[in-house]
């Protein structure tokens, strides 16, 4: 299994102009543009995620720097994601009631 990151998006793409790309090197498990919660439109990126490491390698070879869309993408290995114990709402230290 990998990840796969696909950045600079045209805003136009969606989940399966993402997916036709990446289907024709191997079988894609989920391909997802990520959207601003907000507003529902794409932030411009998406994540894919291929069941076989060597097609998926293969598929950011490939794909890297090619049109989707009228937009020159770039893909690459999607890092892990930092997992963190900060969740936020850090308002300095307690104080205790007068």
């Amino acid at each position: 299994m990998i990840n796969i990151y696909v950045g600079n998006l045209s805003y136009q793409s969606d989940d399966a102009d993402v997916r036709a790309a990446f289907e024709v090197f191997g079988e894609v498990k989920s391909a997802k543009v990520i959207q601003d919660m907000a507003t529902g439109r794409s932030k411009g990126f998406a994540f894919v995620e291929m069941t076989d490491k060597a097609a998926g390698m293969n598929a950011i070879e490939q794909l890297d720097n090619t049109d989707l869309n009228g937009r020159n993408i770039r893909v690459n290995e999607a890092r892990p994601r930092e997992r963190s114990n900060d969740r936020g709402g850090d308002r300095g230290e307690f104080r205790a009631r007068r």
